[in-house]
């Protein structure tokens, strides 16, 4: 039987010298691959108290959507500034080349509900302490992050320390 790591293609050199680009397209791509991810995920949290789903564009989406589907939770939309129709919250945070901003509908978590923040990525972490930054405006509690692939020598579990982290992929390096 393959594991999830066997379904996700490793491109070297991308986008620069050096970077091991580990591309889940691949994962979704083959419907084995796509629902090992799904219920490996939904596995790691089973033991997890939560409210609500928030998941980020484009890829939290992907894999939040049928997470919040099959455990009968709502799904909030965390997007890139000026896509969502509603008042928002916005954060501006720091990317590696420049600078990005999130945003939320005002109204899409309620103050005291718990949160389970997915992506399909932990890296840096600059993203994942924005989403969290987004969720504790509004009055929610972080539960827990889920995600389907960690790159544990960029040190972003360091930058959300305090706050449970579950990963279905781990690669060590960059």
């Amino acid at each position: 039987m393959k594991e999830l790591k066997d379904y996700v293609r490793t491109i070297p050199n991308f986008p620069e010298e050096g970077i091991m680009f580990r591309d889940i397209t691949t994962v979704m791509q083959d419907p084995d691959g796509l629902k090992l991810a799904i219920d490996t995920m939904q596995d790691l949290v089973k033991d997890l108290d939560f409210d609500v789903v928030v998941g980020a564009e484009s890829r939290g989406f992907i894999f939040g959507t049928p997470i919040a589907y099959n455990l009968h939770k709502p799904f909030v939309l965390i997007r890139k500034k000026g896509k969502l129709p509603a008042e928002t919250v916005s954060i501006d945070y720091d990317l590696e080349y420049g600078k990005a901003t999130l945003e939320m509908h005002k109204d899409s978590v309620k103050p005291g509900q718990k949160v389970l923040i997915v992506d399909d990525l932990i890296a840096t972490g600059g993203t994942t302490e924005a989403m969290i930054k987004l969720v504790e405006s509004l009055g929610g509690e972080v539960a827990g992050v889920l995600v389907m692939m960690e790159l544990a020598g960029l040190n972003g579990r360091q930058k959300i320390a305090g706050y449970r982290l579950d990963s279905a992929v781990v690669y060590e390096g960059k």
